[in-house]
């Protein structure tokens, strides 16, 4: 279940249709000041983040939710394996691998002791897909 402070965020970004810098500040400092409490949340920024325009801050401030989520608040710490991997792993490539969901996935890797093949895939997937399209370009 969402916190209602952050579906309203959620709503009131996508009605706008754009994160602004000021709501990142709102969403990191009072919404999600303890961090991402659960997959649902973790599920509802990246499909907002799929949906509209943002500031460039609200990447780097995403990364920082996920990363924290997947390898620091989930057992074993410091690792992400097995069913998360995969769940991660599927969530970040719905709608292709967007630039935010590859810079989560390689902070995750960067930051994580151990990380299950199921996120290197995607990895891999999303690097050949890029290299993909810049030779069609």
């Amino acid at each position: 279940m969402l916190k209602d402070s952050l579906r309203d965020f959620i709503d009131g970004a996508a009605e706008r249709s754009f994160i602004s810098a000021d709501d990142v500040k709102t969403l990191m400092g009072e919404i999600l000041d303890a961090g991402i409490s659960s997959r649902l949340e973790v599920e509802s920024l990246l499909a907002l983040d799929r949906m509209i325009e943002a500031d460039e801050s609200w990447g780097p401030a995403l990364t920082k939710l996920v990363v924290e989520f997947a390898v620091w608040k989930r057992a074993p710490f410091g690792v992400v394996s097995g069913d998360d991997a995969l769940w991660l792993a599927t969530v970040l490539e719905v709608s292709g691998p967007s630039p935010n969901a590859m810079n989560i996935a390689y902070a995750i890797l960067d930051e994580a002791g151990y990380v299950d093949v199921a996120l290197l895939d995607f990895i891999m997937r999303g690097r050949q897909q890029a290299r993909r399209s810049l030779m069609a370009a």
